[in-house]
């Protein structure tokens, strides 16, 4: 009777025990490892948020990854990663795979607006370009456009803006951002076209160093010039400007979707702008007057 007993205790204990180790490794949005893909051009804010998530939850590890938009979205349908931030809108029929793959309807988390700028060497006499001049010269043999790769978010978005695809686009090539910036100079009859946060960050030493290496141009169309400025971004009057968002593939609330509320919530609101992008979530600031 007594040997029954202690086997009905051990067996009691040794459930409750298994259940709590199921419970310590089950995932939470407080706890884990997660791998973001970005494209280069939105790393920097990416990066910021993902420090800042860090921070505020010490039990989790994200590591952001640079990726091609186009193949961090392959990747995140085929269940290899579980987030990643996209720019361009995708097509219907890209969203039907989505749909049928993840199992999920397509809601896009959109957390900032970024845009895709032109830019030249600082002591360029060039001051604007206009939109008639991008799509002449996005056609032409001499290539003057430097793009950061092909399967890029610059590329994407402007090919999209263009109403193009980007194989019917022509273009020179340096890998990566910022080396387009620091080379440039190299290529006085090319204009380099890079993401705006690049260089944004407004009180970053090596984003001030780059911003000092070139000038923005601004747009010219239909008479009217547009800068990547707070107000165009925010009223989305400069043409080039482009809304991020996070997908993925998570359909519970675990660390990728905690990652995701925590970007649009005001705190992480608060990262975007300080990156010097436009928050794409506006909060009120309120005064409390006595």
């Amino acid at each position: 009777m007594k040997n029954s007993l202690n086997l009905s205790i051990l067996f009691i204990l040794s459930i409750l025990f298994i259940g709590c180790k199921k419970e310590e490794k089950s995932p939470s949005y407080h706890k884990g490892d997660l791998t973001i893909l970005t494209d280069e051009s939105f790393k920097s804010v990416t990066e910021a948020l993902a420090e800042g998530y860090m921070i505020n939850y010490p039990d989790t590890h994200i590591k952001v990854v640079t990726k091609k938009e186009d193949l961090g979205f392959l990747d995140v349908i085929n269940d290899k990663e579980r987030l990643a931030v996209m720019s361009r809108d995708l097509s219907p029929e890209e969203i039907k795979t989505y749909e049928e793959q993840v199992d999920l309807k397509f809601l896009p988390a959109r957390f900032a607006a970024d845009a895709v700028i032109f830019i030249v060497p600082k002591n360029a006499s060039k001051e604007y370009i206009s939109m008639d001049e991008i799509t002449r010269g996005m056609q032409s043999e001499n290539k003057e456009f430097i793009f950061d790769g092909t399967n890029s978010s610059n590329l994407n978005f402007v090919a999209q803006k263009l109403k193009k695809q980007p194989k019917e686009l022509k273009f020179s090539v340096i890998s990566g951002n910022k080396n387009i910036i620091e080379e440039l100079s190299k290529y006085p009859d090319k204009i380099g076209v890079i993401g705006l946060n690049t260089l944004s960050r407004p009180y970053d030493k090596a984003s001030q160093e780059l911003r000092d290496m070139v000038k923005i141009l601004p747009i010219e169309d239909k008479g009217k010039e547009y800068q990547p400025d707070t107000y165009g971004l925010r009223e989305m009057k400069y043409p080039f400007t482009r809304v991020l968002y996070f997908l993925t593939n998570e359909g519970n609330f675990n660390i990728a979707n905690g990652f995701i509320r925590y970007s649009c919530t005001q705190l992480g609101q608060m990262i975007v702008q300080k990156e010097g992008l436009q928050p794409y979530n506006i909060y009120k600031r309120e005064v409390q007057m006595r």
